[in-house]
């Protein structure tokens, strides 16, 4: 499987045998989860942001305001970690210091380059629409070159990542296991509800059957 090149930034020291370089196994992490943790450090201080992403071929793609002091710091001058975990389970143990969680994360680190090109933003933009709500992009008015001027889309190479993943039981003490004490894994998941209708909707506007396809499709 192809894996990407290790380096010092996303070399897995701590438990190592959880760490993960092959390509694949990071693009599935970027591409199910549906927020991420951007970092940059400005002028001494740590800065962070959650925001939305979607990778497109070996490029991770991000967004926001274009007054976004963490953003403009990403693309003026620094370079960027963005963090990505999707949580699978709560590890629950016979003591408390063996608690733990099952999770498949992704570290990126690079240099946030701004994307300017009209049509390679709006199709970044589109393919965020995609990630969070599959099949939507059809149904909705097409965006305007004042939508895409008035965000601001930074890409990131995927060429040094790595990803972290925990599964299985709790790993107790030996003489713990002797203790009548229930463990195990309680499975968690993103739970998608019962749509709202914006009271604002044109009369006769129903949910459309994309959105409730979407709605019905758990994870995990």
């Amino acid at each position: 499987m192809n894996e990407i090149p290790v380096t010092e930034r996303t070399k897995v020291r701590r438990l190592a045998e959880r760490g993960r370089y092959e390509r694949q196994e990071v693009y599935d992490i970027i591409d199910e989860a549906l927020v991420s943790h951007v970092s940059v450090v400005e002028e001494g201080r740590p800065l962070v942001l959650p925001t939305l992403h979607v990778r497109r071929g070996d490029l991770l793609y991000i967004h926001g305001s274009p007054a976004n002091a963490l953003l403009r710091a990403a693309r003026d001058r620094s370079d960027v970690c963005v963090a990505i975990t999707i949580l699978d389970g709560l590890v629950l143990a016979r003591s408390g210091f063996h608690h733990s969680v099952n999770y498949r994360s992704a570290v990126v680190f690079g240099r946030a380059d701004e994307v300017n090109d009209l049509e390679e933003k709006q199709a970044a933009l589109d393919a965020i629409v995609d990630h969070v709500a599959p099949g939507r992009l059809p149904f909705l008015r097409p965006m305007t070159e004042k939508d895409i001027k008035g965000t601001l889309v930074l890409s990131v190479p995927l060429e040094e990542a790595s990803a972290k993943v925990r599964t299985g039981m709790p790993k107790d003490e030996p003489e713990d296991y002797d203790l009548p004490i229930w463990a195990g894994v309680l499975p968690v998941g993103v739970q998608r509800y019962q749509p709202l209708s914006d009271p604002k909707n044109l009369p006769g506007v129903t949910v459309p059957q994309h959105v409730l396809d979407w709605r019905n499709k758990q994870t995990n």
